[in-house]
């Protein structure tokens, strides 16, 4: 069957988009998919969203009939709004921030860990069985209105942060295909979603609103991650073209802090009432202040928000106990710990704090993000140009739904720019809930159909580690240099023979592979060895144990050979280790894999 439709999925860390666009309309008009879910029990809404939290109820409740949605009836578990709310009720039920376990290459994203303080008698699932759940549900809601047109059949666009490395996108990509959708999807970049949108939006305006020359920062804190793109605005044959510069490292760091942070204050406010509050209603204190930031925060603002936390006492069993948290506190303590006033020299604190451990992830130490955007415009400053400093900027992510904290960035980066430059917002719809699944959708139709498009590729160099020849020293690993096989900007669809010396390739016993990649070296050439791995340029992506078989011809264990690297054109990195001695050829997968045959030859 041909594809009807191009479909842009958000895969969020708070909640998951689709958007879609018939395929063959010359004016394309994205719409949003209405998706049926559980907003109490036994009750069915449509929202425009499905929120990223999946409850595991109880047996009882799973027996009751009372998680029903219209495609499947009794089911162990609800996904969306209901999951959201029973997250602040039973929070060792209920499973958040999939997504950012995704790309935690410290735990196997394969094994059940979630929910994070689930008791034993919970079955715990995996990020990557959570992550596929949200698009199951996607894909049902789907095919369930649209009969004709099975989601399966239709050209599909995900998206994935730009700080993603390719162990977390082939994460992605494997919950995806166990989810349904097609073979063929293709993975974009949130940010690039994000100006997609804003093009769609603007159509040829746009070109009134940048010139050649202008540099647009796409700023995107989402629930979860903080992803920084720099865009230039260049000219090729009289026309403008949109060219990616730069993108940051990936930076877990959001509204999940900014929630856990109020959850800190908040619980200050319980103890000052006289109640201390355990483990179980720190978690359940987490997802309130969830709902509390969004509502301090929003444009018609009350001037307090009501808390209110299960009672766990003797005295409370049944009952509740509650604060009133002024919005005053929550913009104070919010605006003063993610967005302070900085110096462009100014550079993230390294001291972790201990107290976003609570939640087992891996969180930025510090939380400023004015910091970590002052060390990512400086990182990528051209000769002459000291800071990178932007003309324009593209908010998107639900932090930035709240005015404060836009107008907030923008005298950041005005006061870094120099009284001189004015850093302007891009004008348009502040459709921030929506942008990526649209800016998807609009972008799999451009694709098809022609039309503006970034000049992206490879969002960073990526390397091998190569063990140094030499003396061995006892209980002394060799040093590792690191060799070049992806440049950054390697575009989709391309492949390169890496030029380097030959390398020995173990076979037919365990190895141990080992990969990086980099924001800050685009001028890397493929084939550039550096002579070691400096841990403040070069980040460790996870790495690969396995034993690659050896064939009848192999008399060896130890066989020469060069590097092969591909993008393909659905974006996915591919790394082939080459013999320079036999015809073989061997695939490295950049994921964590559990048995011996993934190290793939062909």
């Amino acid at each position: 069957m041909t594809a009807k439709y191009v479909v842009g999925i958000d895969l969020g860390t708070t909640n998951c988009v689709l958007a879609y666009v018939a395929l063959e309309t010359k004016s394309p008009q994205v719409e949003l998919l209405e998706v049926p879910q559980l907003v109490a029990a036994s009750t069915v809404e449509s929202r425009p969203s499905l929120p990223s939290f999946l409850y595991l109820a109880p047996e009882h409740e799973a027996a009751s009939g009372a998680l029903v949605v219209p495609w499947q009836s009794a089911m162990p578990f609800a996904v969306g709004e209901y999951a959201r709310r029973r997250g602040a009720e039973t929070p060792d039920r209920t499973v958040v921030a999939a997504k950012s376990w995704l790309c935690h290459s410290g735990v196997d994203r394969r094994q059940p860990l979630l929910p994070d303080h689930a008791p034993p008698e919970v079955a715990k699932i995996s990020p990557v069985a959570a992550s596929r759940r949200y698009l199951e549900h996607l894909v049902a809601a789907w095919n369930a209105q649209f009969p004709d047109a099975p989601l399966a059949q239709q050209t599909v666009v995900l998206t994935v942060p730009a700080s993603f490395d390719a162990a977390a996108r082939e994460l992605t990509r494997e919950a995806a295909l166990a989810a349904g959708l097609p073979d063929s999807l293709v993975l974009l970049e949130e940010p690039q979603a994000a100006v997609y949108s804003w093009l769609a939006a603007r159509g040829d305006a746009w070109r009134k609103d940048l010139s050649k020359g202008d540099r647009l920062l796409v700023c995107d804190v989402g629930g979860g991650t903080t992803d920084l793109t720099l865009i230039d605005v260049a000219e090729a044959d009289g026309e403008l073209e949109l060219r990616r510069l730069a993108v940051g490292d990936h930076l877990l760091m959001g509204g999940d802090n900014m929630d856990l942070t109020l959850a800190h204050r908040v619980a200050e406010l319980f103890a000052e009432q006289g109640v201390k509050l355990d483990a179980w209603q720190s978690v359940s204190l987490w997802h309130s202040c969830r709902d509390a930031k969004e509502s301090l925060l929003a444009a018609d603002a009350p001037e307090s928000h009501r808390i209110s936390v299960l009672g766990r006492g003797s005295k409370l069993i049944g009952g509740t106990v509650s604060v009133e948290v002024p919005r005053s506190l929550a913009v104070d303590l919010l605006v003063g710990g993610f967005f302070p006033q900085c110096a462009l020299t100014d550079r993230p604190q390294r001291r972790r704090a201990s107290g976003f451990q609570e939640i087992g992830l891996p969180y930025q130490a510090d939380v400023a993000i004015t910091r970590h955007l002052a060390a990512f415009l400086t990182a990528h400053a051209g000769e002459g140009d000291q800071s990178a400093a932007p003309t324009h900027v593209l908010f998107n992510g639900g932090v930035f739904k709240a005015d404060a904290f836009r107008a907030l960035m923008l005298e950041r980066l005005g006061e870094w720019a120099g009284a001189d430059r004015t850093v302007r917002e891009l004008p348009g719809p502040r459709d921030l809930d929506f942008a990526v699944a649209r800016g998807a959708a609009f972008y799999g139709w451009v694709k098809q159909q022609g039309g503006m498009r970034i000049r992206s590729g490879a969002a960073r160099s990526y390397y091998v580690g190569i063990e140094t020849a030499g003396l061995a020293i006892p209980g002394a690993p060799r040093p590792l240099r690191a060799l070049c096989v992806v440049p950054f900007g390697m575009e989709e669809g391309t492949a390169i023979d890496v030029p380097s010396n030959e390398f020995g390739l173990v076979l037919g016993e365990p190895a141990h592979f080992r990969f990086f990649s980099s924001a800050v070296r685009p001028q890397d050439a493929p084939g550039q060895l550096l002579p070691a791995i400096d841990e403040e340029q070069l980040a460790e992506t996870d790495s690969l144990e396995t034993v690659l078989e050896a064939g009848s011809d192999d008399a060896e264990t130890y066989v020469p050979v060069k590097f092969q690297s591909r993008i393909t054109e659905l974006g996915v990195f591919e790394l082939w280790c080459v013999s320079t001695a036999s015809d073989r050829r061997w695939k490295l997968e950049f994921s964590i894999r559990d048995d011996a045959h993934d190290g793939a030859a062909s």
